[in-house]
């Protein structure tokens, strides 16, 4: 779908997909959890720089490392946690012992890098939020999002895929349609303004959807041009969320449109190449 001074003025579905079909959104959920944190943040739940471990207390080491007490929520949106890929590799989202929280199994990874200087993306770092937003809050995403942007937006029926601990998953395993992203991509366009309402605060828009954190340097890369709170910057302008396999929300205020789509390719930035081509 492509919207254009907020009126869709190109859109196409081709068999078996159709308008009304939902679709996984793999990591473009990692946009969604983003925007719950802005939204919490502006509630007062939230501060970008609360420590993790102090939210966690019965779930962190009895005695935490000094670069694991210094991982701040700005962290787990900059994907600057400090990990390496290594030890990440370490992560079973269905830990052996049945005890063990996804949350506990994360705090117990080493953390190699002083958080704030070492980027990494992964999608752990979200699924942390996902936990951080339903243990302040007291709903996980999909009912906390629900009357704060799902239903003011009209998107109807999302669904979130959880862990075994009842928690959203967070950077993946959201369902909803082709229409629902560009819908929050006209969001961001708006600066968080939906129908004369303030839904995410204009900072937090601005903050997310700037650079954050230095992801690469080759200026040929839609993924190596700076990283926000859970999304990207494009080669050409604007920012966006993505997710595997081609699920987009491209955002161009320089042309005040939106690009939604949903995808099966394995060629992410050839797709993206015709975008800026076309």
């Amino acid at each position: 779908m492509l919207v254009r001074h907020g009126q869709v003025i190109a859109e196409g579905w081709w068999a078996p997909q159709a308008a009304n079909a939902q679709h996984v959104f793999f990591s473009l959920s990692k946009s969604f959890t983003s925007t719950a944190v802005g939204i919490a943040i502006a509630a007062g739940k939230l501060n970008l720089n609360d420590r993790v471990i102090d939210l966690f207390p019965a779930q962190t080491p009895d005695a935490p490392a000094q670069n694991l007490k210094l991982i701040r929520i700005r962290d787990l949106l900059s994907m600057n946690t400090g990990h390496h890929t290594a030890d990440l590799a370490k992560f079973n989202w269905v830990p052996s012992d049945p005890d063990q929280t996804l949350v506990a199994a994360f705090l117990n990874l080493p953390v190699e890098h002083k958080p704030g200087t070492h980027f990494l993306y992964h999608t752990p770092a979200t699924y942390l939020l996902s936990a951080i937003v339903q243990k302040v809050t007291g709903e996980g995403l999909i009912d906390y999002l629900s009357p704060r942007l799902f239903a003011p937006l009209g998107i109807n029926r999302p669904h979130w895929d959880e862990s075994r601990d009842g928690i959203a998953l967070g950077g993946f395993g959201l369902r909803a349609t082709t229409e629902d992203i560009a819908k929050l991509g006209q969001l961001y366009l708006q600066r968080g303004e939906w129908n004369g309402q303030r839904l995410i605060p204009a900072n937090y828009v601005e903050a997310a959807t700037t650079k954050q954190t230095s992801n690469g340097s080759n200026p040929n890369s839609d993924w190596e041009q700076g990283y926000g709170y859970q999304f990207c910057r494009n080669k050409t302008s604007g920012f966006r969320g993505d997710g595997r396999f081609g699920q987009s929300c491209i955002v161009l205020p320089g042309y005040d449109a939106v690009i939604a789509m949903t995808s099966g390719t394995l060629d992410m930035g050839a797709v993206m190449n015709q975008v800026w081509d076309h």
